[in-house]
């Protein structure tokens, strides 16, 4: 590798970490915003245009505010977590492409930092490492209301991660590749000639991406899945006994961990960078990083969507939920995803456009044939009472004089 390569590497690497780094201190500034409106309050309004160096000034503060350590802790892992959870937070983004490909002296540079063989996979591994942090966070701390955040927390992210990592498996059979460029790609190519959309995985994956979304607002811990860090029960969760530059580690890898999901569902279901390309080279190569952007914002504002309209779930059904209804609906559409691609590969389209139409022509019948078919009383025009349709009489009691139906008032 030459100097240059090593200088568009070097530029690529830092355009990442600025867009990231920047984004989240934009975003803590806009979702104080936005759930201000949603709320009827002003929000931050003072130090800048619009509030906007009030993040930078609460980072400051809390970077160069005293740190606090209690007495009980175990000092190494104390320190460690925060920094696991930082870590983590940094290098998951990696593999996310965040615009898309260009000449520059010759050369083609790819606005992704690193292109592995695994692909998402890289993301999903992140995330498993990313549960230590706040464990040992809680643990170490030396106090039961943290060491209960982190219990609940590592249950709450094993149980969704592996509805989450369903889905995206079923997107990888769906594409036939891990690797987020060939999954871009594959979304690019419109579905009936060159003037119709584009083929995103959302429109034929909308059960893995509705599987997906819900994993990655419990994965991020945020409401209505913010049971780690319920105020109401735990003061703070597995942080309570953090403070100054610490605190600011854990508070920057959640909301990190907002963009970088928000990007991979992007990536995912929704064409990534991709998008209709027009002017000058200039311009073709600044639009997809736009398009990536937009895309990105719009999931993080359903993320602050969420919290300021939704209540915090009870632990036993937030459990339930996982378990019980996105494990086995994770199950099945990744057989059912296997299954079409199975057939997509070894069937023409025109037959299995037939046998579609075949299916759709069956439960059109069935559907409605099924009135007919109900023996229940009163279902298909007959109301059980007879053959002239009137109601039975009313029992009587001792007196002659007629007692009330079953689960009728009396006197109703």
């Amino acid at each position: 590798m030459d100097g240059v390569g090593f200088l568009i590497i070097l530029l690529v690497t830092l355009g990442a970490f600025v867009l990231w780094l920047g984004g989240t201190a934009v975003l803590i500034w806009g979702e104080r915003r936005v759930v201000a409106k949603m709320q009827s309050r002003i929000g931050p309004n003072r130090l800048g245009p619009l509030g906007l160096l009030q993040t930078i000034a609460d980072g400051a503060k809390l970077f160069f505010k005293e740190d606090i350590t209690p007495s009980n802790v175990d000092k190494v892992v104390y320190v460690a977590a925060p920094i696991i959870s930082a870590v983590v937070a940094l290098v998951t983004f990696a593999v996310i492409p965040y615009g898309g490909e260009f000449e520059v002296a010759g050369r083609v540079v790819r606005l992704q930092v690193w292109d592995p063989e695994i692909g998402l996979l890289w993301v999903l591994a992140m995330g498993s490492i990313g549960v230590y942090g706040i464990v040992l966070a809680g643990w170490s701390s030396g106090s039961k209301y943290p060491l209960l955040g982190g219990v609940r927390s590592s249950a709450q992210l094993i149980s969704y991660e592996l509805a989450m990592s369903l889905a995206v498996a079923a997107v990888f059979v769906f594409a036939g590749s891990l690797r987020a460029s060939d999954i871009v790609a594959a979304q690019a190519q419109p579905f009936f000639g060159s003037w119709a959309l584009p083929s995103w995985n959302f429109v034929p994956m909308l059960p893995a991406f509705v599987l997906f979304f819900i994993g990655a607002v419990a994965e991020t811990q945020r409401p209505p899945f913010d049971l780690p860090e319920a105020e109401g029960e735990l003061v703070a969760g597995f942080h309570t006994e953090y403070s100054g530059a610490k605190f600011a580690m854990f508070f920057l890898a959640e909301f990190m961990n907002v963009i970088t999901l928000s990007a991979v569902t992007v990536t995912l279901f929704f064409g990534g960078p991709g998008g209709p390309l027009f002017g000058p080279p200039f311009l073709q190569a600044v639009l997809p990083v736009v398009y990536f952007i937009v895309k990105t914002c719009a999931f993080i504002f359903v993320f602050i969507w969420l919290r300021a309209t939704l209540p915090r779930l009870r632990y036993d059904r937030l459990m339930d939920l996982g378990w019980r209804v996105m494990l086995p609906l994770g199950l099945l559409w990744v057989l059912l995803t296997g299954f079409s691609v199975v057939v997509r590969q070894s069937a023409q389209r025109s037959t299995i456009l037939r046998y579609a139409a075949a299916a759709a022509v069956v439960a059109a019948v069935l559907y409605l044939l099924a009135p007919l078919l109900d023996r229940r009383p009163g279902a298909g025009g007959d109301d059980g009472g007879g053959e002239d349709g009137d109601e039975e009489p009313l029992p009587t009691g001792d007196g002659g004089q007629a007692l009330p139906r079953p689960r009728e008032k009396v006197g109703a």
